[in-house]
């Protein structure tokens, strides 16, 4: 079918929502923090492991609220709230070995979520993705059984990772900031 030669297709598209100003701060924010881990890993994980325990008790807390005041059947918000609780607690009441607990938590399930991501990449490999596929998917098979199997290595290697991705995710951050201010 023939479109008349004087109509325009327009498309508006708005890339970023957020004010200018405010992907910026996010930046430098990150690169903030990211240059913390990667020069004082050890006592910013266990900040920042502090700071998330505090964001779960008060969220805990309202939650428990919500659930007993506004809700008629809130027994999942209220079960979710009762685990915020207590995570940030035990977290808060044990603010040395807690960064090392949250931190190993996250590895194995890093190296479980590699495992099988893995696996769904080399099934695609053995349908016809290719070589260069299958590859990718055994290596990450292999990255999954060695956080698996060895997590403290992983524990001690993350906080550098998150800096590392921090500060060049924060300068593209920026950038993206000072792009969208022009």
């Amino acid at each position: 079918m023939e479109q008349p030669i004087g109509t325009e297709s327009r498309t508006e598209s708005k890339v970023s929502q957020a004010p200018w100003w405010s992907v910026l701060l996010e930046g430098i924010i990150a690169i903030v923090i990211g240059i913390f881990l990667l020069y004082e890993p050890i006592a910013t994980t266990i900040l920042l492991i502090q700071l998330l325990a505090i964001f779960w008790l008060a969220e805990g807390i309202l939650s428990v609220i919500g659930a007993l005041m506004f809700t008629k059947d809130g027994k999942w918000k209220l079960l979710s709230g009762i685990l915020s609780i207590i995570a940030g607690v035990v977290i808060l009441m044990y603010p040395i070995i807690s960064p090392y607990i949250v931190l190993k938590f996250l590895v194995v399930f890093i190296g479980a979520l590699a495992i099988v991501n893995g696996a769904v990449v080399l099934a695609s490999a053995i349908k016809g993705g290719g070589w260069g596929t299958g590859i990718f998917g055994v290596l990450t098979i292999i990255l999954g059984l060695l956080l698996l199997t060895n997590s403290l290595a992983g524990v001690l290697i993350l906080p550098w990772i998150f800096g590392f991705f921090l500060v060049i995710g924060g300068v593209g951050a920026v950038i993206w900031g000072i792009k969208i201010r022009a």
